[in-house]
């Protein structure tokens, strides 16, 4: 959870120097802009959370082994978002979305302080490329999906 942290840090960094305008630019097209790529995080997170937690309810056990989860941060692979973590073209403010990326940690964090290890184990839940991911690992890969889009929020920043 620390390198989450970590990297949550970096990411808000990167975008704080930013005004709504640039923001919600789209510098290329048929890319989402910088405030969609956060809020891709936003619903990504809350999607995770609520995965985990629907989990560590259900009584079923399904382990999976451990995926190479880290090809997350390989770019060159291409992966189309599941249309449920498809952002808006709204209009949002920075201050909007840090809100609710606040808000999607604190849950996230919520539910994996209230975890016990074996469960985190040996419980999983399906990822479009990975099949199915043990909630131990979802944990690490919501830090290195945020470093994903990082990357792709630098490269849109150096276009704008």
């Amino acid at each position: 959870m620390e390198d989450n942290k970590k990297i949550r840090k970096e990411l808000l960094e990167a975008v704080n120097n930013l005004s709504d305008e640039q923001l919600n630019a789209h510098p290329e097209e048929g890319r989402w802009s910088i405030i969609q790529v956060l809020n891709h995080l936003y619903l990504m997170e809350r999607m995770i959370t609520k995965g985990i937690a629907d989990k560590l309810k259900s009584g079923e056990s399904i382990p999976a082994e451990d995926k190479p989860i880290e090809y997350t941060l390989n770019r060159e692979v291409k992966v189309s978002a599941p249309p449920f973590v498809i952002p808006s073209e709204a209009f949002q403010t920075l201050d909007e979305v840090k809100n609710k990326l606040s808000e999607s940690r604190q849950a996230f964090i919520q539910v994996v302080d209230s975890a016990n290890e074996k469960d985190l184990e040996q419980k999983s839940f399906p990822h479009p490329l990975f099949k199915e991911l043990s909630l131990k690992q979802w944990i690490p890969f919501v830090g290195l999906h945020e470093k994903r889009h990082l990357l792709q929020i630098e490269e849109l920043k150096s276009k704008l």
